[in-house]
């Protein structure tokens, strides 16, 4: 299981990027989304990300525990299924795609609106769940903007 956690929470190693690993890491998972993932009917998109977090919640708990941090850098799962919540049913142009990834780093990054509270939850339900509601606050900015536009 250790070499396992330690895959799936650096996310194939993406959490070792020297420079950012997050901004990294939300950035592969932008693109995997917008080359992949928005080709899925919702309900399997949805399902994928489900999957995602629930196994992220594991592995990071775990890998977490076995380095002795709280929410150590290197585990990036979080921003896998931040950006792709982030991302999830807009409609796929690259000027969205553009705004889900900074509104998902702003919002990740920043905390606002009791983000940071989540952050308390035990092991790797804290280390994911911050990410899920940064997500599920730039998904809902961008989609006010879109009605805006």
């Amino acid at each position: 299981m250790n070499a396992l956690a330690k895959v799936v929470s650096t996310f194939g190693g993406a959490g070792y990027f020297p420079v950012a690993p997050g901004t990294f890491t939300s950035l592969i998972a932008a693109l995997l989304y917008r080359f992949l993932l928005v080709r899925a009917p919702g309900l399997i998109a949805a399902a994928v990300i489900a999957a995602v977090y629930f196994l992220g919640v594991a592995a990071a708990g775990s890998f977490s525990r076995r380095l002795g941090e709280r929410d150590p850098g290197k585990i990036v799962i979080d921003e896998v299924v931040g950006q792709w919540i982030a991302l999830f049913l807009v409609p796929m142009t690259w000027l969205n795609l553009a705004l889900g990834f900074f509104l998902f780093r702003l919002f990740d990054v920043l905390k606002p609106f009791g983000i940071r509270s989540v952050e308390k939850l035990p092991g790797g339900w804290g280390i994911m769940t911050d990410d899920v509601v940064a997500g599920s606050a730039a998904l809902l900015l961008l989609r006010v903007s879109l009605i805006i536009r």
